[in-house]
């Protein structure tokens, strides 16, 4: 059985789940009587993360804690970086937490922290707005690669990075490109793949799309086959890993790349220039998003107001040995 959370609490209690997270952040904030229901209720379905929410004597102070979807992927390994130094300048203690791609488990995950530090920074939040905003009411939060107006955000610039992608594939000579999706409660999936579509509008290509997939090596190997079933020349990956193990998928079928398809990742991770043919991908400033996003979040918590705009990080094209003119033969996997 799952473990109840503060909306089976409200459910019980007969108010709004928002009323219940008031109710151990800020219990001056809640009538005495509706708090007491709330605690009952919470005691009753089992609530357990009810006692870790309220304020205890030697409590972590002066903390941010860093929320990232996956700590195995390497995309997020300058970003927590950036976050631990931006942490360390400010006297701040960095609380790390990793949450399996689950948006049940982040919002499990915060929940629990909420209590314990001066602010969160979510990393590619797998959660609802909804979700997000409810957090944003209890303490300063900074959402990385997303975008809500009640929180401070910072991204990459994911439109212009398309861009510059499809204008580098349209002047090889592709014109149809495929785009291998990522997961599917990723909202830069959603940018990076109408970014797509515009710039494919713009351009004059053909533009598809496969997935979604989960963003792996071995997801990009499973999808290698339709891609080569899509017949086109060129593949827009979600991120590097899938793009990495597209190629791998491709070799497998006797595809070659560039030769026959070219591939462009996103993110420029550290394994891009140790896999053969060296990963073409988009850049993001990973470092700098990290350092950012945790340096913007102690500013607030200390009493600083956003601005209300996001903060967009430019990126750039790295143009490697993935990708080159279009061959126009027909080819086919052995």
């Amino acid at each position: 059985m799952s473990r109840p959370t503060i909306y089976d609490v409200a459910r019980e209690a007969g108010v709004a789940a928002s009323t219940v997270s008031r109710a151990y952040a800020r219990p001056g904030r809640v009538n005495a009587d509706t708090a007491k229901r709330i605690f009952e209720a919470a005691e009753k379905i089992g609530y357990r993360t009810a006692t870790a929410l309220q304020p205890r004597a030697g409590a972590v102070q002066h903390a941010i804690a860093l929320v990232v979807a996956d700590v195995t992927n390497p995309f997020y390994g300058d970003i927590i970086k950036g976050a631990y130094e931006a942490a360390r300048e400010a006297g701040y203690q960095l609380i790390l937490s990793h949450t399996n791609e689950s948006p049940k488990v982040e919002r499990q995950t915060i929940e629990q922290e909420l209590a314990q530090v001066d602010g969160v920074v979510i990393a590619s939040s797998r959660m609802t707005d909804s979700a997000l905003r409810m957090v944003a009411k209890q303490k300063p939060v900074v959402l990385l690669n997303r975008i809500i107006p009640e929180a401070s955000c910072v991204l990459n610039d994911a439109e212009r990075g398309i861009r510059r992608a499809a204008e580098h594939l349209a002047s090889l000579g592709h014109d149809r490109i495929t785009y291998v999706a990522g997961p599917e409660t990723s909202w830069s999936d959603g940018t990076r793949w109408r970014a797509l579509r515009h710039a494919g509008a713009e351009l004059g290509l053909e533009v598809r799309r496969l997935g979604p997939y989960e963003p792996t090596v071995l997801a990009g190997i499973s999808a290698a086959l339709r891609v080569v079933e899509t017949e086109s020349t060129a593949v827009q990956a979600y991120n590097d890993q899938l793009a990495i193990g597209i190629v791998k998928g491709l070799s497998r079928l006797g595809m070659a790349v560039p030769e026959q398809v070219s591939v462009i990742g996103f993110d420029n991770i550290i394994f891009d220039e140790l896999v053969e043919p060296q990963l073409t991908t988009i850049a993001s400033p990973l470092y700098r998003m990290g350092f950012t996003g945790v340096q913007n979040c102690i500013a607030v918590a200390q009493g600083a107001r956003p601005t209300g705009r996001p903060l967009v990080l430019p990126v750039r094209l790295v143009v490697r040995g993935s990708t080159a003119q279009v061959r126009r033969v027909s080819a086919r996997p052995r």
